[in-house]
């Protein structure tokens, strides 16, 4: 999107030198004045002398002073005249309305909203973000931020006021793009099979779509965004415990397929040790007897309880 923001090109002075010039002709001004008042033969010099004072005065409107990473937007007579940024203490025309903003970076962390994912799942959703103003004609002029203010009241010139308002902003907009792309992923994938990505195991995938849909959003209020990132994401309250016990479920059916591959494959060692060194020869009622045995010792929860034989094989 095109930026519309440029800066300003009017006559600039350094503010202490105006100070001193100002003053110095004030305080002239006033004493020629004060003296033909006084000798009483200066009818048409007093009322120079006043008008000369006036001007003065009007001229100490002129004053800007900015600290780093602000700016003020300049404006004669309705006319947007650019966006003054030099820091420091300056002199600029009087005549010039100025709106103040600020070019410093902002957080916000939304809290966590119930969104449906993919597969229609309810979640619970947060994201933090990191933001700041790129373009100030669009803050000011693009988007009513007197409508967003919500209880600030008139904002005019102030520049919390203007600030507040454009949160409130970045925060409808987070919200609407953070349920944009909370639908367009699951949850989880309960197929392992498929390789989709998902809100849990895709994080960085996931906050590069997040960012840009913002990006997409903001851009018409001269917003960036820095950084945007998921920092909460669960199941919603009313199938958490359900979702909690499928979880489980799977995790133990994991569990018992390694258990059992390990349990074969010891089985598979003890029986080819004892053939291939002949300790005994057992037949295929023996042979599945121990595998049996075997499988039951490796598999079980609880600890094996010996019992000893003391007959033969062959009993």
């Amino acid at each position: 999107m095109e930026k519309k923001e440029y800066p300003f090109k009017g006559i600039t002075v350094n503010g202490f030198v105006m100070l001193l010039v100002l003053l110095v002709l004030l305080l002239v001004t006033l004493y020629f004045t004060g003296d033909n008042l006084i000798s009483k033969d200066g009818g048409p010099e007093c009322i120079i002398g006043v008008l000369i004072c006036a001007i003065l005065v009007i001229c100490f409107k002129g004053f800007v002073l900015l600290e780093p990473n602000e700016a003020r937007v300049m404006m004669f007579f309705g006319k947007y005249r650019g966006t003054f940024t030099k820091v420091g203490f300056n002199w600029v025309n009087p005549l010039i309305n100025t709106k103040s903003l600020s070019l410093r970076a902002r957080n916000l962390d939304a809290q966590p909203i119930k969104v449906n994912d993919k597969v229609g799942n309810p979640v619970m959703i947060g994201l933090v973000l990191v933001w700041k103003l790129s373009d100030t004609y669009r803050a000011l002029f693009e988007i009513d931020s007197q409508t967003m203010a919500q209880g600030v009241g008139q904002i005019g010139k102030n520049v919390n006021g203007i600030m507040r308002a454009l949160e409130n902003f970045v925060k409808i907009q987070s919200d609407a793009a953070l349920r944009q792309v909370a639908g367009q992923y699951a949850y989880d994938n309960n197929d392992a099979q498929v390789k989709e990505p998902t809100l849990r195991s895709s994080g960085n995938e996931v906050n590069k779509v997040l960012e840009q849909k913002l990006n997409e959003r903001l851009a018409m209020a001269g917003i960036e965004i820095v950084e945007a990132r998921i920092n909460y994401l669960a199941y919603a309250p009313e199938i958490a415990a359900v979702m909690l016990r499928r979880q489980q479920a799977e995790a133990i059916i994991s569990a018992r397929e390694k258990i059992v591959d390990g349990a074969v494959s010891m089985v598979k060692m003890a029986l080819d040790k004892l053939s291939d060194e002949e300790i005994v020869d057992l037949d295929d009622d023996k042979r599945a007897a121990m595998v049996s045995n075997l499988l039951v010792v490796l598999c079980g929860d609880d600890n094996a309880q010996p019992v000893v034989n003391a007959g033969t094989l062959n009993q």
